[in-house]
């Protein structure tokens, strides 16, 4: 059924499964319509960002990107577009009636890839993960459904994630030929971009790195509140996100920063472990509380 809507969205499960097995995860833990919507904007996304980085040259992405959003604004005024990964975007989009910025805001945040391959300092960090993993959290929070202040702690946890993909990425970057460390950071530890390019481990660049992964534990510290704001039929699944990708800032310390030869992914023990952590924790909390009452 490749051509069948239900068909294109079990592309996009596919799409999800191979692109982030962290994300996939979590959203095997969402009522199944709720997973498919997931999937669809994973795939939207994913593909938006891959444009960018993998075009020939930058005047290649560009276009191809110009003409992306050409078809997505199409799309989002009802016209008809013939695109797969398109197609089921919009139907989520329709179905959970999610403001269209979004999308703008997805393919801005290709573009900032594209057109970047340094950032001066943490502000032009910031709105860079905002425009990609942040704007990809609030997109959840909308899918879910939220209380109160919901999208702005999942901004920030969208940024805590993006951060500790840069950590666990800095040799991959490097190969495309970015750098997504501030500049004026690496400068003021009195590290320099010559010593990144020769995968210089030294205390100096272990100072450095140990800076960047607290202040993201320090971001999944400000948005744990948060979590509880989601409603109750998607939050187990975000929780679990959140568990996996605090483990794995964990394990990027614990392995002395060693991100230069390989990604700290974690295995898939360690996975199901965290996740069956993450069920047991809400369940000990009901039960304290129906003993307490």
């Amino acid at each position: 059924m490749p051509n069948t809507l239900d068909g294109l969205y079990a592309q996009a499960a596919e799409a999800t499964r191979s692109g982030s097995r962290t994300f996939f995860l979590a959203t095997r833990y969402f009522p199944p319509e709720l997973a498919r919507a997931a999937h669809a904007v994973y795939w939207f996304a994913g593909y938006t960002r891959g444009l960018g980085r993998h075009a020939g040259t930058p005047d290649q992405g560009r276009r191809d990107l110009d003409l992306w959003e050409e078809h997505v604004h199409r799309g989002l005024r009802g016209q008809l577009v013939r695109n797969p990964v398109l197609e089921v975007f919009l139907d989520t989009v329709e179905q959970y009636k999610i403001p269209h910025r979004f999308a703008t805001d997805l393919i801005e945040g290709a573009r900032m890839d594209l057109d970047r391959t340094r950032y001066q300092n943490f502000a032009e960090l910031r709105d860079y993960c905002y425009r990609t993993s942040g704007t990809m959290s609030v997109l959840m929070a909308h899918l879910i459904g939220y209380r109160g202040p919901a999208p702005e702690y999942m901004a920030e946890l969208g940024l805590a994630m993006e951060l500790t993909s840069i950590l666990r990425t800095v040799g991959n970057a490097l190969e495309r030929g970015r750098i997504y460390l501030p500049l004026d950071e690496i400068e003021s530890f009195g590290y320099s971009e010559a010593e990144l390019q020769q995968h210089t481990r030294n205390s100096t660049f272990r100072t450095l790195m140990g800076f960047q992964a607290e202040r993201a534990r320090n971001y999944y510290l400000k948005v744990a509140p948060g979590l509880d704001l989601l409603d109750s039929r998607g939050r187990f699944a975000v929780r679990v996100a959140y568990n996996l990708s605090v483990s794995t800032l964990s394990r990027i310390q614990a392995s002395d920063f060693d991100v230069f030869q390989r990604r700290q992914n974690l295995p898939v023990v360690e996975r199901y472990w965290i996740t069956a952590r993450s069920l047991a924790v809400p369940m000990t909390k009901r039960l304290w509380r129906s003993m307490s009452a």
